[in-house]
């Protein structure tokens, strides 16, 4: 509502962009009214697209702030997404711009990438079989659509600094192939996240979690409560979920009146397509 200035990194921002959740880097756009930030080129993302990959073949809408379960990656978020006109499906603006037709770049790879809707093999990334993949035709690289649509760059608790993807660990001694979030071995030869400064290392779907992409402190509105709820996140104490009476240690769903001490997990109330079905694999 609000009008945005083109600003320039300087590296002290802690959040991130409100079209894609990723981490602010330049160019973007904030607000000084409020908390809000957007790469430009999300600002930039047209309104209504057509994607060869989409069944309806019908027009893809640009939206804010709904709560939906990526159709290709899978990841839940509430940032933007494009909705199909007719069969109502959401896809993430990642997964829309790296499915774009022609040639993809990735982490560290000198070839090429192609995607194909039915290739059989193991991802180089997490080592699980593909049927739908990037691929390589000039060696035998294959990347899912989720591990190619990584963040370069995430946060995490565990460490001060950002946390960048790496590719394969480079020390062979064994006993540093371990996660220091879950403190439990890694495989050296699948992607995971560093920090150069720390020395710190953590499988990929410790640093992600389930709810990466979603905005904490934005309102959820697919309630039966009667006030508002809102999205948080509890680091530090946790208060007991109104349904389920287990602690809330990660993202819950809290009233939004102070004086009304319901909170709720993300997956004891909402709808089943936004639960937590799945994780990346260590």
């Amino acid at each position: 509502m609000h009008n945005l200035m083109l600003g320039l990194f300087g590296g002290g921002h802690e959040n991130s962009c409100d079209g894609c959740m990723l981490p602010i880097s330049d160019p973007f756009y904030y607000c000084s009214e409020c908390v809000f930030f957007l790469h430009k080129v999300c600002a930039e993302l047209p309104k209504i697209k057509k994607v060869w990959h989409h069944d309806c073949k019908e027009p893809l809408t640009l939206i804010f702030d709904k709560a939906f379960r990526c159709r290709q990656c899978w990841h839940i978020s509430n940032a933007s997404a494009y909705e199909c006109c007719g069969c109502e499906r959401k896809i993430c603006p990642r997964c829309v711009i790296a499915l774009s037709p022609g040639a993809r770049t990735c982490l560290k790879h000198k070839h090429p990438l192609f995607y194909y809707t039915k290739r059989n093999g193991k991802c180089n990334a997490c080592g699980m079989t593909t049927q739908g993949a990037f691929c390589c035709k000039d060696c035998s690289f294959v990347l899912h659509l989720g591990c190619f649509s990584l963040p370069i760059t995430a946060r995490h608790k565990c460490d001060e600094h950002l946390l960048s993807l790496t590719d394969h660990d480079d020390n062979s001694y064994s006993e540093n192939h371990h996660c220091d979030i879950c403190e439990e071995s890694r495989d050296p030869n699948r992607w995971f996240y560093t920090c150069s400064t720390c020395d710190t290392s953590a499988h990929v779907y410790c640093v992600l979690g389930d709810y990466l992409f979603l905005k904490l402190r934005s309102i959820y509105e697919e309630n039966d409560h009667s006030h508002p709820l809102t999205i948080v996140k509890k680091n530090y104490y946790y208060p007991d979920c109104d349904e389920c009476g287990k602690p809330c240690e990660d993202v819950a769903l809290e009233c939004s009146k102070s004086e009304c001490k319901y909170i709720v997990h993300w997956n004891c109330v909402t709808s089943l397509h936004l639960r937590s079905l799945w994780a990346y694999k260590k």
